[in-house]
């Protein structure tokens, strides 16, 4: 968010703790309680069966959108779940059983059809990345919450608070590459979406007695313009916590280290910290071990890394 978006987070915070207006005052549950859609979310595997979603998807007025990766468990971020739900149904896409989710695009690029997102940057910058895909509408309850001064924005929170509605939060850090997906990741990609275009409609409906839509609507509009960029090339040694107070030498040592790990994620598509935790690398780097022997007392090691 630009500095005027921060500045008018800070300004909306105070007022919401401070101001007695109804328009600010913790919202009644049940004066938002969402029309529950459909429990069963269908599973898309196949061209035919997206494009009759998308056919059905472009008559709604507004579409909750949701992407799931595997960064905690894979080298290589990509998407692998799509989770869209209208007030009709919640589907979830499945991107490596449909290799071609061309119709998406022009879903999302539709200028009658607003996508309501929860956090969207990630999600934005990971469609651009990974497919080329641009919403033209956005609308991100994350910051509208951030906007009326809540003092919660996660998405859990927001559901609690308005519609009473407990997220279970099990399968945060699932794999999502794996396949095929259990009934509980299921269940648990569905929840990520099933109630955001009721949330869309409560915040929307605050910020307007507010007088802050119009704020809101100019943040939405800079997310339209979000695009993934690369990375900067390998300094991230660096930015692991510790390693600027490492002597030369020894940040010599971490940044063959880092190096090495980073190839042997990137070959066996593992997320880094899995081959060997940064508390490892640095351990290694102060203890400069001059044989493999040398290893085996530094503390935090798997036991099989003096073998390679």
């Amino acid at each position: 968010m630009g500095s005027r978006g921060q500045e008018r987070q800070q300004d909306v915070a105070c007022a919401a703790a401070a101001c007695p207006c109804p328009h600010l005052a913790t919202p009644a549950r049940a004066r938002f309680r969402p029309r529950d859609p459909p429990m069963t979310p269908a599973l898309i595997t196949g061209p035919a069966d997206l494009a009759r979603l998308v056919e059905r998807l472009a008559r709604e007025p507004r579409i909750g959108f949701d992407t799931e990766a595997a960064s905690f468990h894979r080298y290589v971020d990509r998407i692998y779940l799509i989770q869209i739900s209208s007030e009709r149904e919640t589907a979830l896409v499945d991107p490596l059983a449909v290799a071609d989710l061309t119709p998406l695009s022009g879903l999302l690029a539709r200028q009658d059809l607003e996508v309501v997102f929860h956090d969207a940057d990630y999600d934005l910058r990971a469609l651009d990345r990974d497919y080329g895909f641009h919403a033209r509408r956005v609308f991100d309850t994350r910051i509208a919450a951030q906007l009326l001064g809540e003092p919660a924005v996660g998405l859990a929170a927001l559901l609690l608070k308005y519609f009473d509605v407990q997220m279970d939060k099990k399968l945060q850090r699932a794999d999502w590459s794996i396949r095929p997906l259990t009934p509980d990741m299921i269940a648990y990609a569905a929840e990520d979406t099933r109630y955001l275009t009721r949330l869309r409609e409560a915040l929307a409906e605050r910020l307007r007695a507010a007088g802050r839509l119009a704020w809101a609507e100019e943040e939405f509009a800079r997310l339209e313009t979000v695009r993934w960029t690369a990375p900067p090339p390998d300094e991230g040694y660096l930015r692991l916590k510790g390693a600027k107070a490492l002597p030369r030498r020894a940040l010599a040592v971490l940044r063959a280290l880092h190096g090495w790990r980073e190839e042997t994620a990137r070959a066996l598509d593992r997320a880094p910290f899995r081959v060997l935790p940064n508390e490892a690398l640095l351990a290694v780097a102060r203890a400069m071990p001059h044989s493999t022997s040398e290893l085996h007392p530094v503390a935090g090691l798997p036991g099989s890394l003096p073998r390679r």
